[in-house]
């Protein structure tokens, strides 16, 4: 027991908390914007495979990270632009087409990997994401090797939660997304698109989330293979609601499942006897406990999941 109470004073342990909540946060963000406009993603998992996959895959081939992070972008917003033709002007279930998605943007990522890399008995690599340490606050105790020796992706991460959350709340922009989310009728009233509208947030969010896919294979580790995502898409799914779609509590959501993650690995080496499944299982356990228990308070927005056709009411 006091080895597992000491744990909780290492920086380490909060520094990798971070890291671990950063695709968390890239991929929580994605499907809070798209939810928000009132479409339901469930390509994410899939997104954010492909994203991790074309990332890697486009710095593999000679280019620089940052172009292997716009392209992964890319890739991802393709996949949204069609989750959103499917659902928006067609009205095609979402939850159909999510699953669709899904399968297809993940079956494509490992056929065009096979397809363009050798892979022999270890995967190939590239030179990944290092630590940037920022001068003068990387150096600060605790809270410098926490905050401010992480990789670009990750400060891009926490920048993108600002962001989001400035654009939703104090943005004419950020109104009409929610409004649209809320009573896509009365934003036609006032003269804009809700189709438009939701087509540009599903985009958008896409891309997001596979900004969380491309980080696994750029910064978390230096290669792609087969089920790295590890069901991360649907931990965001889950962490939407838990966050009652606000982008800060998103945040709150993504680091908490990081701490529960990060913990259990350490605690498989402090603890011994117990077996180290039980330590893989806490960290969704205590998620869908920390779910159940906030869920019951959370208001979905009006309009999520509901077809949308001009004119109708």
């Amino acid at each position: 027991m006091t080895e597992a109470l000491d744990l909780l004073w290492n920086t380490s342990l909060w520094a990798a908390v971070l890291r671990i909540a950063t695709p968390l946060i890239f991929g929580v963000l994605g499907a809070l914007l798209c939810e928000r406009a009132g479409v339901l993603n469930l390509g994410i998992e899939g997104i954010m495979t492909m994203g991790a996959m074309v990332g890697w895959l486009t710095v593999y081939l000679g280019a620089d990270l940052w172009t292997g992070l716009a392209v992964a972008a890319v890739s991802g917003a393709v996949m949204g632009l069609l989750h959103a033709l499917l659902t928006v002007p067609l009205g095609l279930s979402q939850h159909v087409s999510g699953l669709g998605i899904t399968l297809f943007a993940s079956a494509l990522a490992y056929y065009l990997y096979r397809l363009i890399v050798t892979v022999g008995e270890t995967p190939p690599t590239i030179t990944p994401f290092q630590p940037l340490a920022v001068p003068g606050l990387s150096d600060l105790p605790v809270v410098g090797p926490i905050l401010f020796a992480q990789s670009a992706p990750t400060y891009l991460a926490l920048a993108a939660v600002a962001v989001m959350a400035w654009v939703l709340a104090r943005t004419p922009l950020g109104l009409a997304i929610r409004m649209t989310g809320e009573n896509p009728h009365a934003v036609e009233a006032q003269g804009l698109n809700p189709v438009a509208i939701r087509i540009g947030a599903v985009v958008a969010g896409s891309a997001l989330m596979a900004l969380g896919g491309a980080f696994l294979t750029m910064a978390a580790f230096n290669s792609f293979f087969p089920g790295m995502v590890q069901g991360r898409g649907w931990i965001c799914i889950a962490l939407v609601v838990f966050a009652s779609w606000r982008p800060g509590k998103a945040l709150v959501g993504a680091l908490l499942f990081a701490f529960f993650d990060a913990y259990q690995l350490r605690l498989q080496t402090a603890v011994e006897g117990v077996p180290y499944q039980l330590f893989l299982m806490a960290p969704y356990v205590l998620s869908i406990v920390a779910l159940i228990v906030v869920a019951r308070r959370a208001r979905v927005p009006e309009a999520l999941m509901t077809p949308y056709r001009r004119g109708e009411r």
